[in-house]
């Protein structure tokens, strides 16, 4: 699933090419992408509407359009979103395409149909129970550890719970959890200062250096170009399960954390 780096990507490479475009229209080849409104209301209402920003909240990207509604994005397991994509060969898994008035198609492309959109006037209907933005400055280690504190469950179930955090996925809270020396299993409360302190740093460090590496392509993750990411060149234990420890050479195991797969060093997160 993309997750904070991936969405952060594709904002930033979206935004100088829509930012300023009119719909002149909508195709939607799997009208049950859209949540809200009914998919013949999406369509006409966002006809001749101008995009005026484009903003990132957690996983979902928002885009704020000149009728002062909100066209909101999540994609979920497989989607990605391509900007004027090759037309020599149709795509199927081509889900939804926004035209613009230039000539300009931005395709969603979601080859197991688990993403979805929203038009709605207020952002907060779709992203308003989302945690704190972890690389906003407002976002500190007090902040994190008063935070932990109200929680009972191991580490990662609570980095990968949106509601905690925004944008912190599977594969980012093993980097960060490994860069802390923190096992998954810990139970979040029982973290001490100088814990909360590294896992705070890790996951800004971490999240940092993967929008530095335009994201991670471990399977569907495309940039709007269709180039694949390279974040996950630099991983460190994520999806590296039996490979050695990148210190002490153990083994990098995997186990199911609330049915998500994590991968640890036992050694160095013991």
């Amino acid at each position: 699933m993309p997750e904070l780096p991936e969405v952060e990507t594709i904002k930033r490479d979206l935004a100088p090419r829509i930012v300023g475009q009119s719909f002149a229209g909508v195709t939607l080849n799997w009208p049950k992408t859209v949540q809200i409104p009914s998919s013949e209301h999406f369509q006409h209402r966002l006809i001749g509407r101008t995009i005026e920003k484009l903003d990132r909240r957690g996983k979902y990207l928002i885009l704020r359009l000149s009728s002062g509604e909100v066209l909101i994005l999540h994609l979920r397991m497989s989607g990605s979103l391509l900007l004027n994509p090759s037309p020599a060969e149709p795509d199927p898994y081509f889900r939804a395409i926004f035209h613009f008035d230039d000539g300009t198609q931005l395709c969603f492309r979601d080859p197991r149909k688990l993403g979805v959109m929203w038009l709605v006037e207020d952002e907060a209907t779709v992203v308003g129970k989302l945690g704190p933005e972890p690389l906003e400055p407002d976002f500190t280690a007090e902040v994190l550890a008063q935070l932990l504190a109200k929680r009972s469950a191991v580490i990662k179930a609570v980095l990968c719970d949106q509601t905690f955090l925004a944008g912190v996925g599977n594969m980012y809270a093993d980097e960060a959890l490994f860069a802390a020396g923190i096992h998954p299993l810990r139970r979040a409360r029982s973290l001490s200062w100088e814990e909360v302190v590294r896992l705070h740093s890790a996951l800004r460090q971490v999240l940092e250096a993967a929008i530095a590496g335009a994201g991670a392509s471990i399977s569907d993750y495309r940039r709007p170009d269709g180039k694949p990411g390279a974040a996950q060149f630099e991983f460190r234990v994520a999806h590296r399960g039996g490979q050695p420890c990148p210190k002490c050479g153990t083994p990098i195991e995997r186990i199911p954390v609330r049915n998500r797969g994590t991968h640890f060093c036992p050694r160095c997160q013991g």
